[in-house]
């Protein structure tokens, strides 16, 4: 019984933590209690547990990090253009204004209030909406 309680608090501190550092170790506290119930005593059980939970720990924890390091997946459409720097081609202020961003002119306006961004200089797409381009300085 002390096995799965382990098992229990294990699985509940990796659902809060969400790291993939508890979960091999209540995997191997359901494998020790599996060992004990079958007869093989505590001591063959803790080795169970031990073994168990190494060797859960070796496996699983390189793939979740390398997980966490995949990048976000590819953006299209409009969404990609989100974070791209692009050219004042007319002056962007108020509610006038065009860039030239990836190629293609731009309705442009910029994304904080006030701001006069002169042609030539180089902007920071914030947000796309429709089909105008949020932008601010660089």
């Amino acid at each position: 019984m002390v096995w799965i309680l382990l098992a229990l608090v294990l699985a509940a501190g990796e659902v809060m933590t969400l790291s993939f550092f508890l979960a091999p170790f209540a995997v191997g506290a359901l494998l020790g209690a599996g060992a004990e119930l079958i007869g093989l005593g505590t001591p063959l059980a803790m080795i169970v547990f031990l073994a168990s939970s190494g060797l859960t720990f070796g496996l699983v924890r390189p793939i979740a990090k390398r997980h966490v390091r995949t990048p976000p997946r590819i953006r299209t459409g409009t969404a990609a253009l989100v974070g791209r720097t692009a050219l004042v081609t007319e002056t962007v202020a108020g509610d006038a204004g065009s860039v030239k961003l990836e190629g293609e002119i731009w309705t442009a306006r910029p994304y904080e209030e006030g701001a006069v961004l002169e042609a030539g200089r180089r902007v920071h797409v914030v947000e796309i909406r429709g089909a105008t381009a949020l932008v601010s300085d660089i």
